[in-house]
C-alpha cells in the first residue's frame, strides 16, 4: 500500500516532533503493510516550510530509516492549501507535487464546506499542468457536498479520504454510499505523529472499502492509483 498524505518529516510543520517520532511513524506504516509514505508538509501561510528543502529533508529521513532497518520508502510532496496555491511559481508547484513528478498536487480545501471556488482553483491548476487530489473532504461537508465532489471529479480531480474516517464509517452509511458511487479514489493517513492522533495506517480502511467495492477496485485505490500519482502519470478510475 501507499500512503499519499502524511506529515512525517520531523520538526517542519505540525507533524512529527523529531526524528524519533518520524521513525516511529515509519515503523507504524511498515507494520500496517504500507511500503511507501509520501511526506506532505503543509504549504500554507501559518507554516514556514521552505519548498526547496523538502527533497533534501526527505533524503535525510530516508537515510535515517535505512540505518534503522525500517523498510519504508519516503517520497516527497506537500499538502498545498487552496489559499496559497495561486501564489506558487510553476517550479514551486512541481516541487510540492506528490512524488516530485510534477503531475499531481494534494490540495487542502479552505476551511468550511466545499464550494465552486475549489472547482475553479482546480481548473487553474490544471491549466498550469497540475492535477488536483482533494484532501480530507469529510471535513468540508455542507450544502451540495456530493454535487461539488462530482464537479471536482468532472474537472479531473481525485478525491482522497482520511483512512481512519473511512475505517470508522458505517457499512450502510452515507460515506460508504459515496464509495459505492465511485467517489472514494484514494486513502491517506493524514498522520501527524506516532505519539498522538491518527496513526500511519490504511489497512482497516481498505478492509472497510472491500465491503462495498470489488477486490480489483480496492487494489487500484490502495496501490495502483497512488503508484501512478507518484510517477506523475494520468489516473482514471476503472469504474
Amino acid at each position: 500500500m501507499i500512503d499519499l498524505h502524511c506529515h512525517i518529516l520531523p520538526a517542519l510543520d505540525d507533524g512529527a516532533r523529531d526524528l524519533d517520532d518520524s521513525a516511529a511513524m515509519a515503523a507504524q506504516a511498515a507494520e500496517d503493510g504500507i511500503a511507501v509514505v509520501c511526506a506532505t508538509p503543509h504549504i500554507r501561510h501559518d507554516h514556514h516550510v521552505p519548498i526547496d528543502e523538502i527533497a533534501g529533508r526527505v533524503a535525510e529521513l530516508q537515510h535515517h530509516l535505512d540505518e534503522r532497518g525500517i523498510d519504508v520508502a519516503i517520497a516527497p510532496g506537500g499538502e498545498l492549501a487552496a489559499s496559497a496555491a495561486d501564489e506558487l511559481t510553476d517550479a514551486e508547484l512541481a516541487r510540492v507535487s506528490l512524488g516530485g513528478a510534477g503531475g499531481w498536487v494534494l490540495l487542502e480545501p479552505a476551511p468550511g464546506p466545499l464550494d465552486a471556488t475549489l472547482v475553479a482553483l482546480a481548473r487553474r491548476l490544471s491549466e498550469r499542468g497540475a492535477r488536483a487530489i482533494i484532501a480530507h473532504p469529510e471535513r468540508h461537508a455542507g450544502a451540495g457536498f456530493e454535487d461539488h465532489l462530482r464537479d471536482l471529479v468532472a474537472r479531473g480531480c481525485l478525491i482522497q479520504w482520511t483512512a481512519e474516517f473511512i475505517a470508522l464509517s458505517e457499512p450502510d452509511g452515507y460515506v460508504m454510499g459515496l464509495a459505492r458511487d465511485g467517489l472514494v479514489h484514494l486513502l491517506g493517513s493524514d498522520a501527524h505523529s506516532a505519539r498522538i492522533g491518527r496513526p500511519v495506517r490504511l489497512a482497516a480502511a481498505v478492509r472497510r472499502l472491500a465491503e462495498v467495492r470489488s477486490a480489483a477496485d480496492v487494489a487500484w485505490l490502495a496501490e495502483d492509483a497512488p503508484a501512478a500519482v507518484l510517477r506523475g502519470a494520468a489516473v482514471t478510475p476503472p469504474w
